[in-house]
């Protein structure tokens, strides 16, 4: 009966997501406008065709997720986020800090505890570098200044997602022990990642190398998934994201002679569960939110755009480079994904969010990345008109 329900749904969100991506096309729009729409048909608080199990599906749209992170670690070389270094760790710390300053100072204004004041700004802080990478890689921007600025600030608020969810129940019942956990982790996780990097970046080429002189394309195939799902794995296992860890694992062999044949036989793969992903994440999505609490789903959208915007203008600026690099990073981070999900389930599980606020953050996620799809094509294609400025030592 199991079986009989997923084949059934992935029947459902295969033919939603053509759909949805033929009505995206004809209307000139981001493909990813289509899956979710044609999610939230297919959700259960919509009338119509329904999905029977959304958990099994969540699963497995988390192989889009590790795919699509991988490809792009593939496509990225070490010294492109080295680039933007500086501005990745010290404008996401500063980035994440001010959203959640600005959320703890509306506190007065709701009357809410400042726990979950706290929670709220963690929560909308973090950016969806799924949703980011999708929209650049359709536009052609993945390489340009500012994709390379936007890519490694949510990279590091995938890192920071570790912290604020041991922060998050500790907002509760503070504890010194989740804090001594949490440098435990993160210990762990240094002392084994930095040397098996080190001899990965020795020994996966020459593998590959072997692997590609064997003339098996089935073989390739099999050992380029699984060195991205292996890494995922490790990463995970040491209390990481799999989105970081797959996108590690394509830094690994991005400077393979073999890298960009590799993203070609991964190409299909990958965005077949990429369209599985936002169609499962637009049946999530409960519209009748809007009715129940319009009050807090307004706050927590003109947070996330309208915040986002000022502050990552603001923060990226700072770091000296160009105002149209700053614009298109602002806009760019006005949405909010899946690790916000992860840090809501947090915030609810510890009782500092009420339902409320759970169900109102799966729509505002939604909304979000539908503003933020037009958005980033409106402004993209207002400023980035004339070649993007080179970034210089200075900004570096």
């Amino acid at each position: 009966m199991y079986a009989a329900n997923l084949y059934h749904d992935l029947a459902y969100v295969f033919v939603a997501a053509v759909l949805g991506g033929l009505a995206a096309r004809a209307l000139r729009q981001p493909l990813i406008l289509g899956y979710v729409l044609a999610g939230i048909v297919l959700g259960p608080f919509t009338p119509g065709p329904s999905l029977a199990d959304t958990h099994a599906l969540e699963v497995l749209a988390e192989i889009g997720v590790i795919l699509l992170m991988y490809s792009i670690g593939i496509e990225f070389h070490p010294s492109d986020l080295l680039e933007v270094k500086w501005v990745a760790v010290g404008g996401g710390v500063l980035g994440i800090l001010l959203s959640i300053g600005i959320s703890m100072a509306l506190t007065y204004v709701f009357e809410w505890p400042l726990a979950q004041g706290f929670a709220i700004g963690a929560i909308v802080s973090v950016a969806s570098t799924m949703v980011l990478s999708r929209l650049l890689i359709d536009r052609g921007e993945l390489h340009s200044n500012h994709g390379k600025v936007m890519i490694a600030i949510t990279l590091f608020e995938d890192v920071a997602v570790v912290i604020l969810t041991v922060i998050m129940p500790a907002l509760s019942a503070p504890s010194g022990e989740r804090f001594l956990d949490l440098a435990k982790l993160l210990g762990k996780a240094l002392v084994l990642l930095i040397p098996l990097g080190f001899v990965a970046t020795r020994l996966i080429p020459s593998f590959l190398t072997r692997v590609a002189r064997m003339c098996s394309e089935e073989l390739f195939v099999l050992v380029t998934v699984a060195l991205g799902f292996g890494t995922a794995y490790l990463t995970e296992a040491l209390g990481l994201s799999l989105a970081l860890g797959a996108f590690l694992g394509g830094m690994l062999i991005s400077g393979s002679d073999y890298a960009h044949e590799m993203l070609a036989k991964l190409f299909p793969i990958r965005d077949i569960f990429v369209a599985l992903f936002f169609v499962t994440m637009g049946a999530l999505a409960n519209p009748r939110v809007l009715l129940s609490h319009p009050g807090l789903l307004a706050f927590l959208v003109l947070l996330i755009v309208v915040g986002k915007f000022v502050i990552w203008t603001g923060v990226v600026r700072l770091f000296r480079f160009d105002w149209k690099t700053a614009v298109l990073v602002g806009v760019g981070l006005t949405q909010i994904g899946e690790f916000s999900y992860v840090l809501v389930q947090e915030a609810k599980n510890a009782h500092i969010v009420q339902d409320s606020v759970y169900n109102a953050t799966l729509m505002a996620s939604l909304i979000t990345i539908l503003l933020n799809s037009f958005l980033v094509r409106l402004v993209g294609n207002k400023l980035t008109k004339s070649p993007p400025v080179a970034l210089t030592a200075e900004e570096t």
